[in-house]
């Protein structure tokens, strides 16, 4: 039980790499408040992990009230917060030629914003508990991708302020500030976007060996296990870490379009 007793917002977890985060900390003791946008997959992974364990909260992340309507949930419902992990995510295809401001406003709000303003809220009650926070980026923070340009921007954004937070909220109040930057990751959307670009449903099976040299991608509950650590108290005093989750290095690497 790494997390006995601790009590963790996930935002993004109603599916996906949130989702997997979420289910693996109730296995681990913690306490959770589930959020996203889909009512319906939220209510039933709450069935699933109890509803002495988890709690639901379904609202746009980027509500100026958002961040804290989810603590005062965690506070009311559980009696204190040990730890964030901000993982709601807008991934938007786009280049310079089709980024409009108004789209990259938006990627940034929900993708860089939205995480600071969770920390900022929560963090009052992190000090109380020496807590942390996990955000969770993306390799595209390093190398970006065709296609993916205001999601990587805002990936790379998040990384300058977990190493910038992770020092000074970790010298001032004792909370720690790290961040995991997953790989290529088999979600439901992940799925569902392939599928809208017109991919056979078995894509992901016939993957060039420059895309999975593992021969698979990589799955939310591998990203799970390795969320675990940093908000452990095992992970102790380290903070304003960046760790990348991919099966091969990211910088440099030319990968062809698939």
């Amino acid at each position: 039980m790494r997390l006995k007793n601790k009590v963790v917002i996930v935002t993004g977890s109603c599916t996906g790499i949130g989702k997997a985060i979420a289910k693996r900390c109730v296995a681990e003791g913690a306490n959770v408040v589930i959020h996203g946008l889909e009512r319906d997959l939220g209510e039933a992974l709450v069935a699933d992990l109890g509803a002495d364990r988890s709690v639901l909260h379904i609202e746009e992340i980027t509500n100026e009230q958002a961040p804290q309507h989810l603590v005062d949930l965690a506070i009311a419902t559980f009696g204190k917060l040990d730890a964030i992990v901000n993982n709601a995510a807008l991934v938007a295809s786009s280049t310079i030629q089709t980024t409009d401001l108004a789209l990259f406003r938006k990627v940034l709000d929900v993708n860089t914003i939205a995480p600071f303003a969770l920390l900022k809220a929560a963090l009052p009650h992190l000090q109380a508990q020496r807590g942390c926070a996990l955000n969770i980026g993306s390799v595209n923070a390093w190398s970006g991708e065709y296609g993916l340009m205001a999601y990587s921007v805002s990936k790379g954004a998040l990384v300058t302020m977990t190493r910038n937070l992770g020092d000074t909220l970790h010298r001032e109040i004792g909370v720690r500030v790290n961040q995991i930057n997953p790989g290529w990751v088999l979600t439901e959307r992940e799925l569902e976007r392939k599928r809208e670009q017109g991919f056979a449903d078995n894509w992901y099976t016939t993957l060039p060996p420059s895309l999975s040299p593992a021969g698979r991608m990589l799955l939310p509950d591998e990203i799970a296990a390795a969320a675990i650590y940093w908000l452990a108290d095992e992970s102790g005093p380290i903070s304003g870490q960046i760790v990348d989750l991919e099966q091969f290095p990211v910088i440099g690497r030319f990968l062809p379009k698939l």
